[in-house]
């Protein structure tokens, strides 16, 4: 319906659902004027307000934005280069282990083993050793009832007491207890991993004061979320349309080996020269982006190209519509990687030409963290084994909040002999 709607009217297109007015901004130009606008002119916390009883009161969508923007401050460090070097080692090794475990020959359901393996990944990376010891022991499970929480009945009604709803509000409990006694041992113990918990028990506010242990949970939960299930997502894409794209997976792969015949171990920067899988994973970012929908309130009327999008209608941008527009991208149904390479640079055409990540002041911090992810995961996958896909192509399952594929989805795959990468 967006889709349709952008192609006749182009970059402003106004619907309802139900009682709820909607406008959506499509194209670069559109997305400009979106992604600028001030928070108290299109509001990102009266929309996201689903979130809370995830997060936590006391962060994220339920402090005011410039507190929202000081939480979440304090995690740039952890970002920065001489973690990732880090991360790209712990990458490696938890995709390493994964393959290890699979035998010579198999299937596996790509979107249950992606969500497994970045669960594993993100927590050993973002959240601690300690975190991640209990992953197969409570934490995923209960990870995962929170992930079941964030639902279409949800957006509307989130504190409704579905079973759904209800077995949420448990695992945010369990979690916030496993954490509570983490932070309580290292407190007993003096220990001081070099971990986002770490940072953040170590962090204060402007005002001097240090943040509490609710506060800290629903930061990580926070910043857990916003990285780990669409990266979960977007991998499954990656390998699907690899597996699918034959002539380019050869490429990577052959990349592969060039870099690693000679570097053997994975470093970040030896990812960093990846760029035939980094193509790949934009690619799919484009026309398979997790999230389809990105949601504002317009609390004051927003002005663009000669028309006035009143207070109290709900503004979108959709990923999923922009990324196919052929003014934009040439051929724009086509997986075609190279279109990020020189001299096409098709995505460099606008700042937000593409958008799967967000924009402006609510861009994804960890947009950095999730290519190099996907990339170590998907070096080790096509370096260890051949991939199969032997059911059609799988369509959008439009009923998640992110879009993964319909179920089922199987790959098939078999051990390579000639694995270079350690």
């Amino acid at each position: 319906m967006l889709s349709r709607g952008s192609r006749e009217h182009g970059d402003l297109v106004r619907f309802r659902l139900g009682h709820r007015k909607f406008v959506l901004f499509a194209g670069p130009e559109a997305h400009d004027c979106y992604f600028r606008a001030p928070e108290d002119q299109l509001n990102a916390k009266a929309v996201y307000q689903f979130t809370v009883p995830i997060f936590g009161r006391g962060v994220a969508y339920d402090v005011p934005p410039e507190l929202m923007a000081e939480q979440l401050g304090f995690l740039f460090p952890a970002l920065r280069e001489a973690a990732m070097q880090r991360f790209a080692r712990i990458m490696f090794q938890e995709t390493k282990q994964f393959a290890d475990g699979l035998g010579e020959e198999g299937e596996i359901d790509l979107p249950h083993a992606m969500n497994e393996l970045t669960v594993k990944i993100a927590s050993h990376c973002l959240l601690g050793q300690e975190v991640r010891d209990q992953v197969d022991s409570g934490f995923a499970e209960a990870y995962h009832e929170l992930q079941n929480g964030i639902n279409t009945l949800g957006f509307f009604l989130p504190r409704l007491p579905t079973p759904a709803h209800r077995r949420r509000d448990r695992a945010r409990r369990r979690v916030a207890e496993l954490f509570r006694l983490i932070m309580t041992g290292r407190r007993d113990s003096g220990a001081r991993p070099d971990d986002f918990m770490q940072m953040l028990m170590d962090a204060r506010y402007k005002d001097g004061r240090a943040l509490g242990d609710d506060e800290i949970t629903g930061i990580l939960l926070t910043v857990l979320f916003a990285g780990q299930h669409t990266s979960a997502v977007l991998s499954t894409w990656t390998g699907l349309e690899l597996v699918r794209a034959r002539a380019y997976l050869e490429r990577a792969r052959e990349e592969v080996r060039g870099i690693y015949g000679e570097a053997g171990t994975m470093s970040f920067a030896s990812l960093k020269r990846q760029l035939t899988l980094e193509h790949a994973v934009r690619e799919c970012e484009r026309l398979h982006p997790p999230l389809i929908l990105l949601i504002r309130k317009v609390l004051r009327p927003v002005r663009y190209s000669g028309h006035v999008v009143p207070a109290g209608t709900l503004a979108v941008v959709s990923p999923a519509v922009s990324h196919r527009l052929p003014s934009v991208f040439a051929d724009p149904d086509r997986f075609a990687p190279d279109r990020f390479a020189p001299p096409a640079s098709e995505d460099k055409q606008h700042h937000y030409a593409l958008i799967g990540f967000g924009g402006g002041k609510h861009r994804c911090m960890g947009k950095s963290f999730a290519y190099q992810q996907l990339k170590a995961i998907w070096t080790v996958l096509l370096d260890r084994f051949d991939w199969r896909l032997d059911t059609a192509f799988p369509e959008p399952n439009y009923g998640s909040w992110v879009t993964g594929p319909k179920l089922p989805c199987r790959l098939h795959y078999r051990r390579r002999s000639d694995a270079c990468v350690r």
